[in-house]
């Protein structure tokens, strides 16, 4: 019998061996599993390394997005305080409702753009502990659009007018919905289910792009709210009586800073999430997302 030669794999082995050359690694028999401890993250692969125009376009992107994010919030404060006769929560139906744009665009913009960029941009701590953050910025969001929405509420009822009856108000309605629905979702699928980490994986690998997707969309809206919101003022505002065209004017100029400073929020919160920086060959497994 010739000893160089090599008997055949029997035909299950032979299978077996062929679903084994097929399968990535992290995925034996097939079958969808987290990468082992031992194997490199996608962020270790060298072939991901960053070179100077990624840190450049990094860096762009960070310093941008916190200007506008904390830009729009300063611009609607100055816009309430010196053109809208201030904002607080008093007996004056105008100063009550003046708490409404800030609160809406403090919790629905400033505190959720940041939320979903640290999330995508923060790759200097552990995962769990990014998770934290971003679920405390959405926190924090929450007792101010809450505020926002009572306010309105108080002012409408002291002045008799009608809710829900505008474009803007169903969709500030949709908004609060979908956020309120993200959150609780997010909360029970990424922090919660991570007590049965192994068991929960499936699951969770499964809700990433869908908790990402609704999450960017719901953004969106509160920005489209955000907009015909200062549509519907910016009307109310020409019929005013009182107030002089100059200062119509310059009003005009500020609340249409205000809607483009939210219409270039969303473009760069965008770009920032779907932009991915990892070469079409690299090994990125759903695990480092959940």
């Amino acid at each position: 019998m010739d000893t160089n030669s090599v008997s055949p794999l029997p035909p299950m082995e032979e299978a077996m061996d062929r679903v084994s050359e097929k399968s990535p690694p992290g995925t034996p028999n097939g079958i969808e599993m987290p990468p082992p401890p031992d194997e490199k993250r996608y962020e270790e692969d060298p072939d991901n390394a960053w070179n100077c125009c990624s840190w450049c376009e990094y860096l762009l992107i960070v310093i941008l997005s916190t200007i506008l994010l904390v830009g729009v919030l300063v611009l609607t404060l100055f816009w309430v305080m010196f053109y809208r006769d201030g904002f607080a929560w008093s007996e004056s139906p105008k100063q009550q409702f003046n708490l409404h744009p800030i609160l809406m665009i403090a919790g629905f913009v400033t505190l959720s753009g940041f939320s979903i960029l640290i999330y995508r941009l923060c790759r200097c701590v552990k995962q769990i502990y990014v998770k934290l953050i971003h679920m405390f910025f959405h926190a924090v969001a929450i007792p101010c659009i809450a505020l926002g929405f009572i306010s309105v509420f108080a002012s409408h009822d002291a002045l008799h007018k009608v809710n829900f009856y505008s474009l803007h108000s169903w969709l500030g309605f949709v908004t609060m919905g979908m956020f309120v629905l993200q959150f609780v979702i997010g909360f029970f699928s990424f922090l919660v289910m991570l007590c049965c980490e192994n068991k929960t994986y499936s699951c969770r690998s499964a809700m990433v792009p869908i908790h990402a997707s609704l999450g960017l969309a719901n953004f969106w809206l509160a920005i489209a709210s955000s907009v015909t919101g200062l549509i519907e003022k910016e009307r109310e505002t020409v019929n005013e009586v009182g107030v002089s065209s100059e200062n119509k004017l310059v009003e005009h100029y500020i609340t249409s800073a205000i809607g483009v400073t939210l219409i270039f929020i969303g473009i760069i919160v965008t770009f920032a999430v779907r932009r991915s920086n990892a070469p079409a060959s690299a090994k990125v497994y759903v695990t480092e997302r959940i």
